[in-house]
């Protein structure tokens, strides 16, 4: 936990009591600063106050009468309309601060390295810990990802915080000294919190608006938007830019200074290229899209002194992170991914052109814009078994393609299905090798709480279906 005693003799409120609400909550209330805070859930507001949160509802009273609104990044700023303690914080001239500005505040000497972009970015920000701490750095991983930025530890001077940022995030972050950023891609999502793209791409370029003299920024160049972000940031004097790709040079739109080539890392930043990392042979790395986020923690790490090697010898040894793409079983030719986290059809997509033989599991609540951009990239798919809110779109997809679909009433129904289809794919000598994929390319909420709890019940039904075959899963 982050001490905040720099705030003693202030008066925060936080609005939000999820995760980072909580921790900001916590830590202020560990340091000795006065505190209180509001959720519009009366059971969040009463889990709180049980812990010793003091409780006050964010009026233009009380926000007159307090320092500073620390604002979870759940809550809306603006879009599709400020939150009444927003709006009330606005009026009565109360600064809204971030918990990561707040940490930035509190350890000062660290060194800050964020992570943004549509897809990508936990793989990313967790690879990119992993390479820092097998290097023998101090670092701490979180923000987005895992534990609240308040949550973490306070590290000694010049230890790095590597920090997961959503766009919801970076609305509010103002003051954070990043000395690396990297930006992976942009994607349409999110978009019920965004008049529209651009409003969304503005969110995530803020990751470059603090960054310090001289910092790095590491920027995807295979989509539109991100190659435009990359042309705009060469033109700042205060910036070195490092462009990364997933691509091979073939398929490339232009050069790129660190790019995934038939499963190597090519570097090119000293002008003369070299294969410098065999990311083929990271098995939880699978696919083009996990290539670039390969590249990006490359770059990143370079940038902050990791000799090349070190980075080649260490990145095999990354576990990969549950819910992408992650492997879950293997038995008698067939193996088992989950990757729940693909809620929506760009992350599906990336899944999609990872493995040769897939039988496919989709659906849940869709996200707007539809699911024609699947088409493309359902190559692979030998049988799709879809479930949800969204199955009959999803069907209608997939049977344009002339793959047989399966209508099921839930996922557990979806994965025994699966599992036998892909059994008897194997058996018959059709194919070696299938894979029986969860990748939605849907939000979960129609079934589930969240894709954490789609993805374990996922792992749970593959395992009780191993353990019915004799020796169990492998």
């Amino acid at each position: 936990m982050i001490d905040l005693g720099f705030l003693r003799g202030q008066t925060l409120m936080i609005l939000g009591l999820g995760a980072s609400g909580l921790a900001t909550a916590r830590a202020l209330t560990a340091s000795g600063v006065a505190a209180m805070a509001w959720d519009d859930s009366a059971d969040r507001r009463s889990a709180a106050e049980s812990g010793g949160i003091l409780i006050g509802e964010p009026t233009a009273g009380t926000l007159a009468a307090v320092d500073g609104l620390v604002l979870s990044p759940g809550i809306p700023r603006s879009h599709p309309a400020p939150h009444p303690g927003v709006a009330a914080a606005m009026a009565a001239g109360c600064p809204i601060l971030s918990d990561i500005d707040l940490l930035a505040r509190a350890v000062p000497n660290a060194r800050y390295l964020g992570i943004t972009g549509t897809n990508g970015k936990s793989t990313t920000t967790a690879l990119i810990g992993h390479l820092l701490h097998e290097a023998g750095l101090p670092v701490a991983v979180g923000g987005n990802l895992g534990p609240p930025a308040l949550g973490l530890d306070t590290l000694p001077d010049g230890g790095w915080y590597v920090l997961e940022l959503s766009s919801y995030q970076l609305e509010t972050i103002d003051t954070v000294p990043w000395s690396i950023g990297v930006f992976l891609n942009l994607t349409a999502d999110h978009l019920d919190r965004y008049a529209d793209i651009g409003a969304y791409r503005a969110a995530k370029e803020r990751l470059f608006a603090t960054m310090l003299p001289g910092a790095t920024a590491v920027v995807g160049v295979d989509d539109d938007a991100s190659r435009q972000i990359a042309a705009g940031l060469r033109q700042r004097s205060d910036l070195s830019v490092v462009t990364i790709s997933g691509q091979g040079p073939e398929e490339a739109d232009g050069p790129a200074d660190i790019r995934a080539d038939h499963g190597w890392l090519h570097d090119r930043t000293d002008g003369t290229r070299r294969a410098v990392v065999d990311v083929g042979a990271c098995q939880t790395l699978p696919g083009r899209h996990n290539h670039q986020n390969a590249a990006a923690a490359y770059a990143a790490c370079r940038a902050a002194g990791v000799p090349a090697a070190t980075i080649a010898a260490a990145m095999p040894r990354f576990r990969g992170l549950p819910h992408r793409q992650q492997l879950v079983a293997h038995r008698a030719g067939v193996t088992f991914v989950n990757d729940s986290k693909a809620t929506n059809p760009e992350a599906a997509a990336k899944a999609l052109s990872s493995y040769p033989a897939i039988f496919w599991l989709a659906g849940g609540l869709p996200k707007p814009g539809g699911f024609g951009q699947l088409a493309a990239h359902l190559g692979a798919v030998r049988a799709a078994f879809v479930f949800g809110t969204a199955a009959d779109d999803i069907r209608a997809i997939t049977e344009s393609r002339r793959i047989p679909v399966t209508v099921c009433t839930t996922m557990d129904e979806a994965v025994r299905q699966a599992h036998e289809a892909a059994r008897a794919a194997v058996a018959s000598g059709t194919i070696d090798d299938a894979v029986v994929l969860l990748s939605p390319a849907c939000a979960s909420f129609d079934q589930f709480r969240n894709f954490e709890e789609r993805g374990d019940r996922f792992i749970d039904t593959v395992r009780h279906l191993a353990d019915q075959q004799d020796g169990g899963p492998r």
